[in-house]
């Protein structure tokens, strides 16, 4: 059976929320859909039914191999689209994904075509999410959370991953975009702030917004050193 747009649709935000998830709640997927419980219902069901995903009652979802295979069509019409929307028509990055999911259930295989050439054929979303090939090849990407990552290390933005609109324009004013490179000074320890160094300002930022920034490290740093405590004489 060849899969629906609808189909095609829920299997790339179900794979889109299993980059973090090793099972995806229906209430989860539910939310990032914005559908009701008896339409998240049916159409699990509907995948489940032609091999899409494996469904685990209180646990959730997740793609088999097939489905990861039609979830790509649709990952990449809506990563080009929020490319095209930024690059080509000047949208800001942090209103390309709502926008996107309006825009692209318009584009046909003609107009896609003409929007990876205007855009530059780009292989990254503005957020930095790898955009699939056309024969639905989804590009490796060697990244890691910045929250793991040692102080000390040199690194470069890699992703941004969060669609908070607040977020973004938060992270766009600091310059923090994929591509950008700093110097990882220090990190707090128990969730606390970071500070990287970069040109022409330095910035401390919170846990929950380092968070969002997946980083390529392209010097490993040692780490922070650990408090020596003297005991009392």
């Amino acid at each position: 059976m060849t899969a629906s747009p609808a189909m095609q649709r829920y299997a790339a935000e179900i794979y889109r929320l299993q980059q973090d998830h090793e099972q995806v709640p229906l209430s989860l997927l539910s939310s990032h859909v914005e559908s009701s419980a008896q339409a998240i219902s049916t159409m699990v069901k509907r995948l489940q039914k032609f091999g899409y995903l494996v469904h685990e009652p209180y646990r959730g979802v997740r793609l088999t191999e097939a489905g990861e295979k039609i979830a790509m069509p649709s990952l990449r019409r809506h990563r080009l689209t929020e490319v095209f929307l930024v690059k080509v028509m000047k949208y800001d990055w942090a209103t390309a994904h709502e926008l996107s999911d309006t825009f692209e259930k318009g584009v046909n295989d003609e107009i896609e075509d003409r929007m990876d050439e205007l855009a530059g054929r780009p292989t990254r979303c503005p957020h930095g999410e790898p955009i699939p090939s056309k024969d639905g090849v989804m590009p490796a990407v060697k990244d890691m959370p910045l929250i793991d990552v040692p102080s000390g290390s040199d690194c470069v933005i890699s992703r941004v991953r969060t669609h908070d609109l607040e977020k973004l324009g938060y992270i766009g004013e600091l310059g923090l975009v994929p591509g950008t490179s700093f110097h990882l000074y220090s990190c707090a320890p128990f969730k606390g702030p970071l500070r990287l160094q970069m040109k022409p300002h330095d910035h401390l930022i919170g846990y929950e917004l380092a968070a969002s920034l997946w980083v390529e490290v392209t010097r490993q740093g040692p780490g922070n050193t650990p408090p020596i405590f003297k005991s009392p004489k």
